[in-house]
Formats: C-alpha cells, sequence, structure tokens
C-alpha cells in the first residue's frame, strides 16, 4: 500500500486530475496549501496599493492505492503537471503498513476503492 502526495501548480489541476481519470484513479484528497520556494510570489495590487503575499498557493493531492499502481500514478502526475519552470511542485511516496476504511472497518486493499 502506497500514499502519493502531490504539491502542485493551481493551473495544472484540472490537466493532472483529467490524466487521473484516464487511468482509474477512482477518487483522491485534495487541499489548498501555501509555500515557499525558489519561485518567488508576485505582488498584489489592491485600489492602488502594492502588497506581496509572501506565499504561494498550490494544491496538495493525495492519493491511496495499491504498490503496483504507484508507479504509473507519480508518471501521469509528472508528465501533466510538468511546465518545466522552478514551482512545479514535488511528489512524495510514502509506504503504509494498513489502511482501515471507517464505515465497515474494510482493510488494506479492500479499503482504497
Amino acid at each position: 500500500m502506497k500514499k502519493i502526495e502531490a504539491i502542485i501548480r493551481l493551473t495544472k489541476f484540472e490537466d493532472i486530475r483529467q490524466a487521473l481519470a484516464d487511468i482509474g484513479v477512482p477518487f483522491f484528497t485534495l487541499k489548498e496549501v501555501k509555500g515557499f520556494g525558489l519561485q518567488k510570489s508576485k505582488a498584489i495590487v489592491y485600489r492602488g496599493s502594492s502588497y506581496d503575499a509572501d506565499y504561494i498557493p498550490r494544491l496538495q493531492i493525495e492519493i491511496f492505492c495499491v504498490s503496483d499502481k504507484a508507479d504509473e500514478i507519480v508518471n501521469v502526475i509528472l508528465e501533466s503537471g510538468r511546465t518545466g519552470e522552478v514551482g512545479d511542485g514535488k511528489i512524495a511516496v510514502i509506504d503504509l503498513e494498513s489502511i482501515y476504511r471507517i464505515r465497515n472497518g474494510a482493510t488494506s486493499s479492500q479499503a482504497i476503492y
């Protein structure tokens, strides 16, 4: 069992979502996150005043999957999320000991989908 966490650009979300659907990933968790990094934030102008946001808005996708499918999911995110510029994001793959479905207590691969 694996957990894949990907931090991506907001502009690439629809491409990644569609690519995941095309390979049969039926659901994932999505969070709005903020980050700091090599890519610098842009100043926001509001009513003539300039404000530096100091952070870069991103989305974090979390996917639980069987180990055999993890490489395919990572490759799809890499291909559909890449712009080739600083700030494209990161992907982490984490080993899981077990997963439990709260509704009925199903475990491991039964609890993923």
